[in-house]
């Protein structure tokens, strides 16, 4: 056994799910983050893991996690940003920003900046889990974090997981002479349930796509994986998107270092951090 803790959200299902499986039975102590009581106590029993409630709906909510998670994990070793979804029709939360951004973007921008110095001092590794489809967010505005002009449900899905890549590269930039790393991936189209919960036209499409789907949760997590196993700086470069544990094409604004700085700025804003 070591000792080295590994905090997954999204983790009671799906990729999340599997990678916490697999990190445990590699002698890891996996955390498990999750919304749904049922089945994030249920993997948790199953792995003999500690868990936490949160709805990333709601920032309140991820601020007492953070909290808690400060309070009992006196060092974090890999923070694993998975948790998301493909949304319904155009939601506002009750913090004021659209559903799709706030679940996939701020929710874990603020979970993260809450848990700066904690990670800071573990040195530790941040992972956040993208998708091929920040390829067609079409032009991201970081100021616009509520997405009030020509909403769709996928086209807010894109816009939050090109935001996932530009937030990771400027997390980076900004503390990795400090000792953090992170990195985003893609993991394929997985068979997973992250749009059931939330219905619509979304929901529709991506089940009736399943059964085209080859990749299994525990393939989707393997890269996940290997970001959370392997070191920075010598298995892999730290900034980077990858697929199969390869630097991986994105969409090109991932690429601009000034849309990366706004995005941050903006958020940072957005969910009062100083």
């Amino acid at each position: 056994m070591n000792d080295r803790v590994v905090v997954i959200t999204g983790a009671s299902d799906g990729i999340g799910a599997a990678a916490a499986r697999i990190l445990k039975a590699r002698g890891d102590r996996v955390i498990i983050v999750g919304r749904s009581e049922e089945k994030t106590q249920r993997v948790a029993s199953e792995l003999d893991a500690p868990f936490y409630l949160a709805d990333f709906s709601n920032l309140d909510d991820v601020r007492k996690l953070a909290q808690r998670l400060q309070s009992d994990l006196p060092r974090i070793d890999v923070l694993a940003n998975n948790a998301g979804g493909v949304m319904g029709g155009r939601l506002l939360t009750i913090d004021g920003f659209e559903l799709t951004i706030q679940v996939n973007h701020l929710a874990p921008f603020l979970l993260t900046s809450l848990l700066l110095d904690t990670l800071i001092a573990s040195r530790a590794t941040v992972i956040a889990t993208s998708s091929l489809a920040n390829r067609r967010a079409g032009t991201l505005d970081p100021n616009d974090l509520t997405l009030a002009h020509d909403y769709s449900a996928q086209g807010a899905y894109c816009k939050a997981k090109l935001m996932n890549i530009l937030f990771a590269q400027e997390l980076n930039r900004r503390y990795h002479a400090q000792g953090l790393s992170a990195a985003s991936y893609q993991p394929g189209v997985v068979r997973t349930n992250f749009s059931s919960e939330f219905g619509g036209n979304v929901a529709v499409l991506y089940t009736s796509f399943l059964k085209y789907v080859l990749r299994s949760p525990n393939k989707g997590a393997e890269t996940l994986v290997w970001l959370a196993t392997n070191t920075p700086d010598h298995d892999w470069q730290p900034g980077e998107y990858y697929k199969d544990k390869k630097i991986c094409r994105a969409n090109p604004q991932a690429h601009d270092a000034a849309l990366a700085a706004r995005l941050w700025d903006a958020s940072r804003v957005a969910v009062a951090i100083n």
